[in-house]
């Protein structure tokens, strides 16, 4: 029998995306030995694809209160009113520190502007009543992920691994250590050699992003696979609000170039969504049908939309209308997104753009706090992986960079406030107990069934636990996923670790943590729309649907 070698760290932190890498960096200014594990190299991310920006209170015009509200008429009466006042009242303090690492967001001089060009180009998207969205050009996530990468890479006190992937959480209740339910690190699988090495530290940080790759269409990289919601829930963490996924509206419709998404800043800055009625007919607006605010609507809305307009018209796709503005302000503003839509084929300043809805942000996830504390004991989630109260029941856009940082600071101050109560309450005598082992696995000839689940989960997903629910649907996903997690745990067992084994086990959590959130709800409300309960329940306002594994 294998064991495994036993690494220590003051700190882990699991994932390496704008939220893992903030907290790294806060929780390193203390002196303390962090880790940080991530399962490709550390600037793969969804961070780094954010095209946005961050949602931030910057202009005298605009206050805390009216993102506020526009934060919590997104959420649709599921945020938690505390967390958003708090969490958008620290935006301008996080602004101010992510510019001093050598963040660079874009101003009003490099777009064109005369009058205040040196103040910073403020962006509106979907659901904001004011233009408060601070970025750099359409490549906000890659900027804020490059300064943070850099000065992780500049400070001493944090190890980096790259390509390892984290298996299981290690806990107390897994372990018969009596008391509360304690973490106490992970089991970390090195991809590249195939070693597994067990990870132990007084606090862990979770943030390995988002879930697109639940689905079959998604603009999601390959690593969101929902492997921090995963691994939380499996080690007996409260799970909230997993029904309600984010189907961004836009991603690029074209046959070889997929998951580009299609920023809501296009239409922040007068693009409109178009439809056609007729083949060959001259696509026309839609969207005045479904909200006051047509397509700056929220993001829920126009997805919803969309996609209707698409079955009533069995269109394979809507457009985007930006040819208001001339080549040169679009290629100012939207760099990339003109780049990409031109190697498509597709000039912006005299083409419409291609566009459908696909799985894009997870607003549920790991139950926490407003400081990342989930209910086990020294294990804290951020980003995309926790579930803060924040977005409710749809992110309001650009919020999430946002909470990414802000909550990352807030959930270091958390953990240093405690880190001796952390380290004294560690039991005596149980590192041996924590270490893993590999029994008697053997490896496998049938990497087959890996790929061929994965496939399935992905497509019954997208096809009964999408945009448009219902019972009969979310029953039958049901039973499918309860079918394919007793072959996977069979395999799990019987075959060595492997990184697509982890990823598929990982997805197979998320698929039936979703369904089953999906099944709980009974009404329609933000993201989440089941056709046999259509309306808002009163009675349900401020409820979260949680689940929490019992041993």
């Amino acid at each position: 029998m294998k064991i495994s070698e036993t690494l220590q760290f003051d700190h882990l932190v699991i994932g390496s995306g704008l939220a893992g890498l903030s907290s790294a960096l806060h929780l390193a200014k203390t002196g303390r030995r962090v880790a940080v594990v991530t399962k490709r190299d550390i600037s793969e991310c969804n961070s780094r694809l954010a095209q946005g920006g961050v949602a931030c209170v910057m202009d005298a015009l605009d206050s805390f209160d009216e993102h506020v509200q526009d934060t919590l008429a997104a959420g649709a009466g599921l945020c938690d009113v505390g967390a958003v006042r708090a969490i958008v009242e620290a935006g301008p303090a996080a602004i101010r520190e992510i510019i001093s690492l050598g963040a660079k967001f874009t101003t009003r001089g490099e777009l064109g502007h005369t009058d205040g060009s040196d103040e910073y180009d403020l962006g509106r998207e979907g659901g904001h009543h004011k233009r408060r969205i601070l970025h750099a050009g359409d490549i906000t996530g890659a900027e804020l992920e490059r300064t943070v990468v850099e000065a992780v890479r500049a400070t001493p006190n944090i190890e980096v691994f790259e390509y390892h992937v984290a298996i299981d959480l290690i806990v107390s209740s897994r372990l018969d250590i009596g008391g509360p339910n304690r973490c106490f690190g992970a089991y970390v699988l090195d991809a590249e050699t195939g070693h597994i090495a067990t990870f132990l530290a007084p606090s862990t940080t979770i943030a390995c992003g988002g879930a697109g790759k639940v689905y079959l269409y998604t603009s999601n990289p390959d690593v969101a696979c929902g492997s921090g919601v995963a691994m939380a829930y499996r080690a007996g963490a409260k799970i909230a609000n997993m029904e309600f996924i984010q189907f961004h509206p836009t991603i690029l419709h074209h046959p070889t170039i997929r998951s580009f998404l299609i920023s809501e800043a296009l239409r922040g800055e007068g693009a409109v969504l178009k439809c056609r009625d007729a083949r060959g007919a001259e696509p026309v607006e839609f969207m005045q049908k479904y909200h006051p605010m047509k397509s700056l609507a929220p993001r829920d809305v126009v997805a919803r939309a969309i996609d209707s307009e698409m079955k009533r018209t069995g269109e394979e796709c809507v457009y985007l209308d930006i040819r208001h503005l001339d080549e040169a302000t679009l290629r100012r503003r939207f760099p990339n997104i003109f780049e990409k839509c031109l190697e498509a084929g597709i000039n912006m300043a005299h083409d419409l753009i291609p566009v459908v809805p696909a799985a894009h942000f997870v607003c549920g996830g790991i139950k926490t706090d407003v400081n990342g504390a989930s209910s086990i004991q020294g294990l804290y989630a951020v980003g995309e992986s926790g579930c803060t109260g924040l977005h409710g029941a749809n992110r309001l856009a650009s919020n999430s960079l946002l909470e990414a940082m802000v909550v990352a600071k807030f959930s270091s101050d958390d953990i240093d406030a405690k880190y001796e109560f952390f380290k004294r309450s560690w039991p005596s005598n149980t590192e041996a107990a924590m270490k893993w082992m590999s029994g008697n696995a053997t490896d496998s000839d049938e990497q087959v069934v890996i790929a061929h689940n994965w496939d399935e989960i992905r497509r019954f997903m997208w096809d009964y636990v999408g945009i448009y629910r219902t019972n009969k649907r979310l029953e039958r996903a049901k039973n499918r996923i309860k079918l394919i997690r007793k072959e996977i745990e069979k395999y799990y067992w019987d075959f060595r670790v492997t990184a697509d084994l982890v990823e598929l086990r990982n997805i197979a959590t998320v698929a039936e943590l979703i369904i089953d959130c999906s099944l709980m709800r009974h009404e329609s409300r933000g993201l989440h729309y089941n056709a046999d309960y259509p309306y808002l329940d009163p009675e349900l306002e401020c409820v979260d649907t949680v689940i929490q594994r019992k041993f």
